[in-house]
């Protein structure tokens, strides 16, 4: 069993969720290559047949192109599987190379059980298990979905790939960073956030109480920012802010993927929540099993006092 795996390569370096994709293969037992367009100067750290396309004459970002190219290495190497990051590359991509091969496509997977790819479904509520019945399948991972247990090492075996003009409508000029109208969670060394499990809207007080006690910030999952209970600007997740402060304080949150992805890089986790089994348990340093809404409040006196 092989996998084809898409690197990706964004403002001069290997974006890491190349390496997620890297540690799913090998859950996968899947023999790996590789496939990005980037620097050939600095080559993700990989053991492994690498194929590599200038990010200098190809772009970053484009397409129409970057198909062409990946195609080029599919019909090469001849995968069972090509493996892509569930971003908005993979995306683009993704589509595009299951149509091309004739392959079934399978997206936003979290994990693997017994040879079936598990997917989120019901907005992160439920888990379904899906296998494809094609030979080939194009398979998008969710970022964050694994707990990546070894560091990236490794030196690839290069192979330069591309060096002729590939016709295309699409010009790669850059990236426009997205102007912060509200907080900056990602310099806060202390987050207190919110999730569904608070209850209510008026119980978002109790959370900034505790997050005005501790000197943090105070943050939400998405269904507390859907709900508008809080702004935008404070959800941390895929969707909002990622964020790696020394303490993360997680207030009635179940643990969605999409959430952990955004914040499992903080130094030290609490949880709290009335669920002994709630998924943010297996990233928490501490988990506190109590209702928030006497917890927190409890919390915040006794740090007041201190």
């Amino acid at each position: 069993m092989k996998a084809l795996i898409v690197g990706e390569y964004r403002n001069g370096e290997t974006l890491e969720c190349t390496y997620e994709l890297i540690a799913f293969a090998k859950k996968l037992g899947a023999e790996t290559a590789m496939f990005m367009v980037g620097g050939q100067d600095d080559p993700p750290k990989y053991d492994g047949k690498l194929y590599m396309a200038d990010s200098a004459k190809y772009g970053e970002v484009n397409p129409d192109v970057h198909t062409k190219l990946l195609l080029d290495v599919a019909h090469q190497e001849n995968p069972d599987y090509v493996i892509l990051s569930h971003s908005s590359y993979g995306w683009d991509l993704a589509p595009r190379i299951s149509f091309d091969l004739k392959a079934g496509q399978v997206s936003e997977v979290v994990d693997i059980d017994d040879g079936s790819f598990v997917l989120p479904a019901f907005n992160g509520k439920l888990h379904r298990k899906v296998t494809s019945k094609t030979g080939i399948t194009v398979v998008t991972v969710q970022s964050g979905s694994l707990n990546m247990t070894e560091q990236p090492s490794g030196t690839p075996e290069m192979t330069l790939v591309g060096g002729e003009d590939i016709e295309t409508g699409m010009e790669f000029t850059g990236y426009e960073e997205v102007e912060s109208a509200g907080a900056d969670l990602t310099k806060a060394d202390v987050i207190v956030s919110a999730g569904r499990g608070i209850g209510k809207q008026d119980n978002i007080s109790v959370i900034q109480e505790l997050a005005d006690a501790i000197g943090g910030e105070l943050a939400a999952t998405r269904p507390v920012v859907d709900a508008g209970w809080t702004d935008h600007s404070r959800q941390v997740g895929t969707s909002g802010q990622t964020v790696s402060p020394k303490l993360y304080v997680a207030c009635g949150i179940s643990g969605a993927i999409q959430h952990l992805a955004g914040m499992k890089k903080s130094e030290f986790i609490v949880a709290i929540n009335t669920d002994i089994d709630a998924p943010i348990g297996e990233v928490a340093d501490v988990f506190v099993v109590a209702d928030i809404k006497q917890f927190a409040p409890a919390l915040s006196a006794k740090l007041k006092r201190a």
